[in-house]
């Protein structure tokens, strides 16, 4: 077993790969507009109150637009949705094929995928490398579907 102190980070990047993860895209409003970002650090917090969390990196060029949204949309991408993850991995706009649309509160979301939740920036916590943002959710749906996963660096579908 390796210790934490003698580990290699491509290595632990690695051993990471074998949880298979869903996939999801994160929106809210940026400086230019709508933006997003590909994200599978996506994880179910709390029933009551509802609260759901994803952590960007604070490497990323889009990090302050998601630290300092107070509003943003986490979608559970589908698999016919490999594409779009694709694009929004590369750009904060995604392609200019990115069909937005906007929640009464102004909130930029994407139609599609398995699941969306409306949130509200509930918290945030330091995460290393990452912040850890908490989400209340005020809004959510979800459909029938198969999901995107990605587990050992492949896309697969759910």
């Amino acid at each position: 077993m390796t210790t934490p102190t003698s580990f290699h980070e491509r290595a632990f990047r690695d051993a990471l790969g074998r949880f298979a993860t869903g996939v999801t895209i994160v929106t809210c409003s940026g400086p230019d507009g709508p933006m997003g970002i590909t994200a599978n650090s996506f994880a179910s917090l709390s029933l009551d109150p509802p609260l759901v969390l994803w952590s960007p990196a604070k490497s990323s060029r889009r990090y302050d637009a998601f630290v300092n949204a107070t509003e943003f949309a986490i979608h559970i991408a589908s698999f016919d949705q490999l594409d779009l993850c694709r694009d929004f991995a590369k750009s904060a706009g995604g392609s200019s094929e990115t069909d937005w649309k906007h929640a009464a509160t102004g909130c930029p979301y994407l139609m599609g995928g398995v699941a969306r939740f409306m949130c509200q920036q509930h918290a945030t916590f330091d995460g290393g490398d990452h912040t850890i943002i908490v989400g209340k959710v005020i809004d959510f749906r979800a459909t029938d579907g198969s999901p995107l996963i990605f587990s050992n660096g492949k896309y697969v579908a759910g």
